[in-house]
């Protein structure tokens, strides 16, 4: 699940905190990059756990109403969500569980939330036309409901967000990727596994934990040489006014081009400007595509790195 793009903000915020914290413990660094990339797979678990807890929630509200209704005081509610077919499966899915038993904190301590989550989600149009409909929902449907769902209330839900940030300061940039990582796994499910289905794996290449460490270790074991680089490739550009995150973005680039060698350096280039744009000013897209296309140059020309090079492009 946790991909290179995710290594790779992990790496950028946890290499600016190492320079500002000033703490300069490579080891406990390093141990810090691999705790927060496991905190980003309990976010998925949480994430994915949260249907349960809203379907829980739901069928709690479903048994009250029912209950009213034989009395005589509501009408029959529906029971379309409470028992919602993918939920179900996901709810005794055998990994799900095994990740809650290691955990301390569940929905259950932020009831309050999950209710808030359902409360919209039964306002809304999506579930109107869910429980509404004249055949009885099948599994796929069931599984296409929870697809909708999230994607239209749980990404980009500002108090969930928050909570989520209060939990582990961690998620606090990790959601938007994660939550596509729960997507994709919703449309994976398929009711013939059963328990069994399997989840996302923690790494989506075994060898992407060993490309975090390294890539970590090498941009701060080799930072005077890569700002050397930046130095002497900066003759068209004002070096002194850049901003911080620039440079250590611009470094980590460095570290990647100079250290894995099937990686293109296309990829690297476009991966590091993207992560400028998100983290650094709206200038500094632009400036570190330039200064790393001249950087990539150099050291190709001067045999320290051999890649082939693309033809030059401008990157907005």
């Amino acid at each position: 699940m946790i991909n290179r793009e995710l290594i790779r903000i992990k790496i950028v915020q946890l290499t600016y905190a190492y320079y500002q914290n000033g703490n300069n413990n490579l080891e406990n660094a390093e141990k810090e990059l691999l705790y927060s990339l496991d905190k980003a797979y309990d976010l998925y678990n949480y994430l994915l756990d949260l249907i349960v807890a809203i379907t829980d929630v739901a069928a709690k509200r479903t048994e009250i109403a029912i209950n009213r209704h034989n009395r005589g005081e509501g009408p029959m509610p529906s029971t379309r969500l409470a028992m919602n077919k993918f939920a179900a499966q996901l709810k005794d899915n055998d990994a799900l569980a095994k990740w809650r038993e290691t955990q301390r904190s569940t929905w259950n301590d932020d009831v309050t939330t999950v209710r808030k989550v359902l409360d919209i989600i039964e306002q809304s149009e999506i579930y109107q036309e869910y429980i509404n409909r004249p055949d009885e929902p099948e599994y796929s449907d069931d599984r296409e409901l929870w697809r909708k769902l999230y994607k239209t209330f749980i990404i980009d839900n500002e108090a969930l967000d928050i909570l989520l940030e209060e939990k582990s300061l961690y998620w606090n940039d990790d959601k938007a990727v994660i939550d596509t990582f729960v997507l994709k796994t919703i449309k994976r499910f398929d009711e013939a596994n059963g328990a069994a289905q399997e989840l996302l794996p923690e790494f989506k290449d075994p060898d992407d934990r060993a490309f975090a460490v390294k890539l970590f270790r090498t941009t701060i074991l080799h930072a005077d040489e890569y700002q050397k680089y930046m130095t002497n490739t900066s003759r068209n550009w004002d070096f002194s006014r850049l901003a911080y995150m620039d440079v250590v973005i611009m470094q980590i680039a460095i570290a990647e081009m100079l250290t894995f060698p099937a990686i293109p350096v296309s990829v690297t280039i476009n991966e590091y400007v993207d992560l400028a744009k998100n983290y650094s000013t709206p200038k500094s897209g632009r400036y570190i595509n330039g200064m790393l296309d001249a950087i990539a140059r150099m050291l190709s020309e001067s045999g320290k790195m051999l890649k082939p090079m693309p033809e030059k492009q401008q990157r907005y």
